[in-house]
């Protein structure tokens, strides 16, 4: 499978996540609407879907990049690390180099985003800046720009924006219905009404599960094009054990997790751990540096 391939497969994935999702969020207003009598959701709903549609495809780099407290940073403000994306954007064949952020967090982490190789963005924090040697920095660069030439930044940041509209949505229609929004009228259909809450608990499940299927093969598919950009499979390797075995944690948008290098909530502990696992948005990183040691350019 070439550069090109995955990146055509990846624009036809993403209209079609796109489809599906505006698809659930009106199917979701249209049973909310029905069992509360109230056919300002359905509206509000189709408009909500196609808003956040639209923002989510035009505006997707800014609201990652916002939502997760990411700064532009210029050339002069981080020498080094903007000089190794210039010759890595060269290598890698994006035309235009992206724009660099920097989100202050003693944690290693990184992450790309923007919907075209024209139009992006990589991110990362203080911590990898402070912590990684330079050809580690070179290793998770590269695991970036290998995500926006293949577009799955656009694809990625898409699923999880929209998973996070059909959240919101559900928990709204709970809310509303938990402290007396529904009318006398409608208490008395008991079964659409049981039926909109139990899909009011699960779609937003349903809604990650999509965007886990989206995430986690893509995350493979990066290393392997920073082990081949850069030549040196051990700096993007030696960079995930750092990321690993560090034990600071990333305030990160968790709609946004799968965009990053590595699951920026793996340290959590308890419930929230068990439930990080069952729905994490990478790979175990164990298995991504053997497979990155395993090879032979």
């Amino acid at each position: 499978m070439t550069a090109y391939s995955v990146q055509r497969a990846n624009i036809y994935k993403t209209w079609i996540l796109m489809l599906f999702f505006v698809g659930l969020i009106i199917a979701l207003s249209f049973v909310f609407s029905y069992s509360l009598k109230n056919d300002a959701i359905l509206y509000g709903g189709v408009a909500f879907a196609m808003i956040f549609n639209l923002l989510a495809y035009w505006y997707s780099d800014k609201l990652a990049m916002a939502l997760n407290g990411a700064k532009e940073v210029q050339k002069n403000d981080l020498p080094e690390v903007y000089r190794l994306l210039e010759n890595l954007a060269i290598t890698t064949g994006i035309p235009v180099t992206p724009k660099l952020y920097l989100m202050q967090s003693p944690a290693i982490n990184a992450f790309a985003t923007g919907r075209t190789p024209k139009v992006s963005a990589v991110a990362v924090t203080s911590g990898l800046v402070d912590k990684l040697e330079k050809r580690e920095i070179e290793g998770v660069l590269a695991h970036e720009l290998s995500h926006i030439r293949n577009f799955d930044t656009r694809l990625m940041v898409i699923a999880g924006i929209l998973a996070g509209v059909v959240a919101l949505l559900a928990n709204m229609f709970l809310r509303i219905s938990f402290f007396g929004g529904r009318d006398e009228d409608s208490k008395g259909n008991a079964i659409v009404y049981l039926f909109a809450i139990v899909l009011a608990i699960l779609a937003p499940v349903f809604a990650q599960v999509v965007q886990l299927a989206v995430s986690r093969k893509r995350e493979f598919m990066a290393d392997s094009g920073a082990a081949i950009i850069t030549r040196n499979p051990e700096s993007l390797a030696s960079a995930l054990e750092k990321i690993s075995n560090d034990v600071n944690i990333l305030k990160a948008e968790p709609s946004t997790s799968s965009l990053f290098i590595a699951n920026p909530f793996r340290k959590t502990k308890g419930f929230q751990s068990w439930l990080g696992n069952l729905f994490s948005t990478h790979p175990p990183v164990e298995d991504r540096i053997r497979l990155l040691r395993g090879m032979v350019l």
